[in-house]
This record gives structure tokens, sequence and C-alpha cells, in this order.
């Protein structure tokens, strides 16, 4: 029952009403219960949850689309959703695969390109919880399982603060590392932890991707510049105000 509640408030008539000016770009992390450690808890969603936020989308009739239907245009009445996971948890294929098969949903996930199968060495290196990142195996049968795949760079670094060239690597190698892996096109691109700049989004575009996500909030109405796109983090409220309350507690943490 604690659950069915959340799921209606994510899905509440405020939400209702921004979902109506455009396309909304949900973007989780982690699926399953937290690692002890983790600095910030709400990269993750519990099991029971992301299926009842799953259900919720399903019974206001959203279909989900992939980044390029949702920027195609506005040709259809459908109400359009798009599910993506940023970095490439291990826990996601292991939990939130199946519900997605259940609600008969399809999602995106950005990978990095060097770490396939390894940590999240960039949260580690700042004393966070360690957690597995999806092997060759895995990815091929989310894969196989009608989901897509696109580039979170090689590294997951803070790309304003590289060279342009560094950047450019990141960014573009990533994409061959990942074709050349998986033998198909990489089309979409995520900015890790939503760095971005004018300069970056120009190299994305170089580099020829579809579109690249942002985590500035909001949903995509018709003509959204695709390398600019909005998500939201699906979180209840409360969560929410959890969230404001634990990001200042970080930022005035001595």
């Amino acid at each position: 029952m604690a659950f069915r509640f959340l799921a209606m408030v994510f899905l509440s008539a405020a939400q209702r009403r921004l979902f109506a000016t455009g396309v909304p770009i949900l973007t989780y992390h982690s699926v399953g219960p937290r690692a002890a450690g983790a600095r910030d808890p709400f990269l993750y969603v519990p099991t029971a949850q992301f299926d009842a936020q799953l259900a919720r989308l399903r019974s206001e009739s959203f279909q989900t689309v992939s980044l390029s239907e949702a920027v195609a245009g506005p040709e259809d009445s459908a109400r359009k959703v798009v599910i993506t996971f940023d970095d490439g948890c291990a826990n996601v294929f292991q939990n939130a695969l199946p519900a997605l098969a259940k609600h008969q949903a399809k999602a995106i996930q950005f990978l990095i390109a060097k770490l396939i199968g390894g940590k999240n060495d960039w949260m580690i290196k700042h004393g966070d919880a360690p957690e597995t990142l999806m092997d060759v195996t895995q990815i091929k049968e989310w894969l196989a399982a009608g989901h897509e795949i696109g580039s979170h760079t090689s590294t997951h670094p803070n790309l304003p603060k590289l060279s342009l060239a560094a950047a450019r690597e990141e960014i573009a190698g990533s994409k061959k590392i990942l074709e050349d892996f998986f033998g198909q096109p990489v089309r979409h691109f995520a900015y890790p932890g939503g760095k971005w700049n004018e300069a970056l989004r120009d190299i994305v575009a170089e580099a020829g991707y579809e579109t690249a996500c942002t985590t500035n909030f909001g949903v995509n109405p018709p003509g959204a510049p695709r390398h600019e796109l909005r998500r939201i983090v699906p979180l209840t409220r409360s969560e929410l105000i959890g969230k404001s309350f634990h990001r200042l507690r970080r930022k005035f943490r001595p």
C-alpha cells in the first residue's frame, strides 16, 4: 500500500499539467536497496516503487518511447514519456528489467564506455559506496530485450573542467567504443552530472549524436533543443523536500 501511495503522489495533478506541455524524460540511476555508505540516497529507487511508477504511467495511458521518437515531432496524440538510466549500474539490469517487461516499457541506459563491467570509480574516489556496472553480457541482454544504450562518456569526468580536446575524446571516443562493442549506432548522450556548456553541446552534435540529455528540470515541448533536453527525477513531494535538505547538508558540511 505504501508504494501505491508513492506512485499516486508521483503523478500528481501538478505533474500531469506539466507533462501535458511537453515530453517528460524521467531519469534514474540505481534500482533496488541503497548501498551501505551511499552518500546520496536519492540516486536509488526501491524496486517496488519503480514498478509502481511504471504501473501508474501505464494506467494514465502514457506510452514509453525512445529519445528519437520523443523529439520527432507532435504528429501523433500519444502521451509520450522517456525512461532513462545514467551510469549503467548492474542493479538496473537485475531489478528494473523485470518491471520494464511487465509493463511493456522501453528504456535507455547511458553507459560509461571504459568502465563496462567495472565499478563507479568516479564516485568511489570521493568516498562513495561502490556499485557494480553492467558487463558486456548484461548489456547484450538489455539490448535483446528491446531497450537502447547511449553514451555517458568514457570515464564520467567533469566535462566543463576538461580541455576541449579531452572533452571531444570523452564524447566522440565513447561513441566509437560502444558502437564497436555492440555493433549498432549510438545516437544519444547524457552529460555526466548534468554538467555542460555551449561548447560541449556543439561537440556532442558534431560527434553525431541525435540528442543529449541534461539534468535541467522540465519537459520538452515541440522544437526543444535536441542537445539540451530536460529531465525529471520522479520523486514524491516528501522525497523532493528530503533531497533539498540533503543537498543543503552536503553543501554546508564542514
